[in-house]
């Protein structure tokens, strides 16, 4: 969205203190008449954003203010007012599409205008402008004889004056930024405003190790508790039945009970201990891995803790650390720390420092002997709920397989058949796993409080050994890391799945150092290294937003002496020996057997056979329509089929989208096959076609889109020339 930003009548400070103590960030632009809020983007699950998805920040706002106010969005295509105010979760909305035409009948236009009239005085009442009505009726995009059509955001700087409140934000937005935080637009003198901790989440010290001990036995002791007293309300239930009812019903009762109880008591007592179950990797030994050995023992001494009995590589961008306690906790056991290849690729050593000593820390804060509390508490509830919705769902499946019987038995008779309806069935299991679920929330809440505490203890422990630089640094770079590593895997180590084909030997994981070298990629990671990510708070968090650990890091002193490793600081790759093996032995670790059997080939023979592979498959459906329609399943027969007028009833057989993968499928294989073109993978702009003739391959793309959108959007004729004339090689 162009423009996404919320203007109300109140005064800055007040806005600002609203915005602070709401759940969304944002900047804070005072001006005459009123304030304006450029929000951060909201964290959504779908792919996109939608209008409902960015109005609930502004009734926020609202509500905070005991004001109305106006939400702003506009695209270049639509744009929309939504008026909120405190007292309604609903909204009032103006709004305009590009290239709107008004009813050409008299009576139906006057109609029209009646709404749209009436409309606009709602909304000026909403607002608390009721004499604004007229002035924001009269923001329209009806053609007019010789005027341009205004855009979108000019409609909204009309709405902003129509109110008398400022418009500075309009054309502004959050949505477009990578990380969901406005730059491009926002005027001079805005204020940047944090959003507000979720409630109950206050930052929290991780406290003694004695302190946190007891609170994690006193939530796994509350989940006993919840047994005993189920279990007893159900022994009450058994016993006034047994006094005061009849023996069937009796009977029935007890049976539900025992049912009931069996969940219960075997989450209790029938779970057994969690393992250490970490991720697989490559266990070094201190022969095999001197320099990385010595730096962790370095560290662990200089902490004061005890080191791990067990360095494992793994293929994630992730450190790690766990312990193998005894007696709940109270007895230590063996440790093991777990370090990513991938992290070591894209860290410096002194970063690598920095991660190291924050999981060092877990240890010597106790917090991984402590784990094993929460986590068996949390697995034993959780388990709990499973079982009760296990049976729930049996229930509801066999209730509905009875209703399902009897209602053929009643069609099969001539009969009406009764609606399925299984709404009453399982409800019992329901409600005891609502109750757990309940336990569970409250469980989560708390122990996930204190593990962010314990994340930010275990920072300050990185900053006082390792730097507050490098620490803060290291924090910077993982998520970018990160982001590099899940696009490296996924477009490139991966990419020759669909042809059974991976890079040479070590190459899976070791092919990443080439690409965060590529300039091109190096030049991407620095934008995205100039932001901290934006992450939506929650009380169920198992870690501080990184940016808040940024924040609270930074605002350590300045590092002391003999806080860096003596000498240039250099890549933590290079701790590692062997390195060719190491990666090699990462991949028989980590890949599945199905991955390592497939072919082993150069790094420049990926691209074309798996481009090939997948266009064979987008190919298909294509094909089929053509053959059904009498007709070759060829790119040629799909050309004469458009030059024919026959093109648009073969997009109608095919699912949306599937006629423009299948012309250039066909259209691409066409030329590969005649050896006009191949694929080629590079890692600054990933996999392109290349033509023989040096034809552009965005000149490809406007062809296949000349031949198939039309035949799918708008039904204009297809133009074939285009793509005729790059298939003239074939």
């Amino acid at each position: 969205m162009a423009t996404y930003t919320v203007v109300c009548a109140a005064e800055a400070p007040a806005t600002a203190e609203a915005v602070a103590g709401g759940p969304v960030g944002g900047w804070v632009v005072g001006g005459e008449g009123g304030t304006e809020v450029l929000f951060d983007a909201p964290v959504t699950e779908g792919e996109g954003i939608g209008i409902a998805d960015v109005v609930p920040a502004g009734r926020e706002l609202a509500r905070r203010l005991d004001a109305p106010a106006v939400v702003l969005v506009a695209t270049p295509q639509v744009a929309y007012a939504v008026f909120v105010r405190p007292d309604s979760d609903g909204g009032q909305r103006m709004g305009w599409a590009a290239g709107w035409e008004p009813p050409t009948d008299p009576q139906e236009y006057a109609e029209h205008r009646a709404q749209w009239d009436a409309q606009a005085a709602t909304c000026a009442q909403w607002f608390g402008r009721p004499e604004a009505a007229a002035a924001l009726a009269e923001v329209r995009n009806d053609p007019r004889p010789g005027e341009a059509e205004p855009e979108s955001e000019e409609l909204l700087r009309r709405v902003c004056a129509a109110l008398g409140v400022p418009a500075t934000t309009v054309g502004a937005s959050s949505l477009t930024s990578p990380d969901g935080v406005a730059d491009a637009g926002v005027p001079d003198g805005a204020v940047r405003v944090e959003a507000a901790p979720p409630e109950g989440d206050e930052p929290a010290e991780a406290g003694s190790s004695t302190a946190r001990a007891v609170r994690a036995l006193m939530l796994l002791a509350g989940f006993y508790l919840l047994g005993v007293v189920l279990l007893a309300v159900l022994a009450g239930i058994d016993v006034f039945v047994a006094t005061w009812g009849s023996g069937a019903f009796t009977s029935k009762v007890v049976i539900v009970s025992a049912v009931l109880a069996v969940p219960i008591v075997r989450g209790m007592f029938m779970l057994r201990r969690p393992e250490d179950s970490g991720p697989s990797g490559v266990p070094v030994t201190e022969q095999q891995q001197p320099e990385l050995w010595a730096a962790v023992r370095d560290l662990a001494a200089r902490y004061g803790t005890r080191a791990p009995d067990e360095i494992v590589l793994v293929g994630d961008v992730n450190a790690a650390v766990s312990e193998e306690s005894r007696l709940l906790g109270l007895v230590g056991g063996r440790r093991r720390m777990y370090i990513g290849v991938p992290l070591l690729t894209g860290l410096s050593e002194r970063q690598l420092h920095a991660v190291l000593t924050h999981e060092l820390g877990h240890y010597g804060n106790s917090d991984t002997r402590l784990a094993a509390i929460t986590l068996r508490g949390q697995q034993r509830v959780l388990r709990t709920i499973a079982h009760f919705e296990e049976r729930a769902a049996r229930a509801r499946g066999k209730e509905q397989a009875r209703q399902e019987e009897r209602a053929a038995k009643a069609l099969a008779k001539g009969r009406d058949a009764k609606e399925v309806d299984t709404t009453g069935a399982g409800i019992t299991y329901r409600a005891m796993a609502a109750i757990y679920t309940a336990y569970a929330t409250f469980y989560l809440r708390a122990s996930h409080s204190v593990g962010r505490a314990q994340e930010l203890a275990a920072d300050q422990a990185a900053v006082r050994l390792a730097g507050r630089e490098a620490t803060a640094s290291a924090l910077r770079e993982i998520p970018v890391l990160d982001t590099a590593f899940d696009h490296y895997m996924r477009q490139y180590a991966s990419f020759g799945a669909p042809a059974r084909l991976l890079p040479p030997a070590g190459e899976v994981y070791g092919g990443l150092s080439r690409f965060l070298a590529d300039p091109a990629r190096r030049a991407e990671l620095a934008r995205l290294r100039a932001r901290l990510p934006r992450e939506q708070r929650s009380p169920y968090d198992s870690h501080p937003p990184i940016a808040e650990r940024v924040r609270l890091v930074e605002a350590a002193p300045a590092d002391g002496p003999a806080t860096a490793p003596a000498g240039p600081d250099r890549p933590a790759l290079e701790l590692l020996r062997d390195r060719d093996q190491v990666l090699i032995a990462l991949e028989a670790a980590g890949l599945s057997p199905e991955s390592q059997s497939f072919t082993r080939v150069e790094w420049s023979a990926l691209a074309d056979p798996a481009v090939r592979a997948v266009l064979a498959g987008n190919a298909e459906p294509v094909r089929a329509a053509l053959s059904a329609a009498g007709l070759e399943p060829t790119v040629t027969a799909l050309l004469d089929a458009a030059d024919q007028g026959r093109l648009a009833a073969v997009a109608q057989q095919l699912p949306e989208g599937a006629l423009h993968r299948g012309a250039a499928a066909l259209a691409g294989l066409a030329l590969a096959e005649s050896g006009a073109a191949h694929w080629e993978l590079t890692w600054g702009q990933g996999v392109r076609l290349v033509l023989a003739d040096g034809t552009d391959e965005a000149e490809f793309g406007a062809a296949v889109d000349a031949l198939a959108a039309p035949a799918t959007e708008d039904g204009a004729a297809p133009d074939t020339v285009p793509l005729r004339k790059l298939l003239a090689a074939v």
